[in-house]
């Protein structure tokens, strides 16, 4: 099996992204060599591609967020269905009592509905009551699997190598994570992986 090279400013770029590199890796890469090491797992990937590239260190630009004009306090402040979402909106305990208390069961927030209630400023809480239920029925009739985004190959790997193979359990496919993440290529989940299995054994 070819040995994954070592990252550090002398590894090429086809290299660096022929194999796999967890974001550890990738931030103690850019401490040592004076890169932004803050973002998402792919935004410091593309960094460092580029870096190794042209040598050039590219830092992130920072936008300006327009400053929330409102002080309504969503922490301490009573609400009910005619409370309106300010720009200022917080997903906070507060909020959680009422939509628990409106629902009559224990309520979570997911990022989707978190996102809407601060897209909608203006909109009501009662709104906001029916945006969750239409997502609730919308994630009901979504059957395909979850996307998982490029950055959590290992979860993307595990459920690919599960679905496909129901007689294996997980400890076998971490077993075989561990031989695909040190070879040159994507992390793509491939029956033909199972040989490596039996190589390895």
């Amino acid at each position: 099996m070819e040995k994954r090279p070592p990252l550090n400013k002398n590894i090429s770029a086809k290299d660096f992204t022929d194999f796999y590199w967890m974001k550890a890796e990738l931030v103690d890469f850019c401490k040592t060599e004076g890169l932004p090491k803050t973002g998402s797992k792919i935004a410091i990937a593309q960094r460092i591609e580029q870096y190794l590239l042209t040598g050039q260190k590219v830092f992130p630009t920072t936008k300006k967020t327009a400053k929330a004009t409102s002080k309504f306090d969503w922490n301490n402040e009573p609400l009910s269905l005619t409370t309106l979402l300010t720009d200022n909106y917080k997903s906070t305990e507060n909020v959680r009592a009422f939509f628990t208390e409106q629902l009559g069961k224990p309520f979570k927030f997911n990022v989707k509905l978190m996102n809407w209630m601060k897209a909608n400023t203006g909109k009501t809480l009662a709104d906001a009551l029916q945006e969750w239920e239409r997502l609730k029925e919308a994630s009901k009739l979504d059957t395909k699997p979850k996307n998982i985004a490029p950055q959590f190959e290992y979860n993307r790997y595990i459920r690919d190598f599960l679905s496909d193979n129901p007689d294996k359990d997980r400890k076998t496919a971490i077993a075989l994570w561990k031989i695909i993440k040190a070879r040159r290529g994507d992390n793509v989940y491939r029956q033909t992986d199972l040989r490596f299995l039996k190589f390895d054994a």
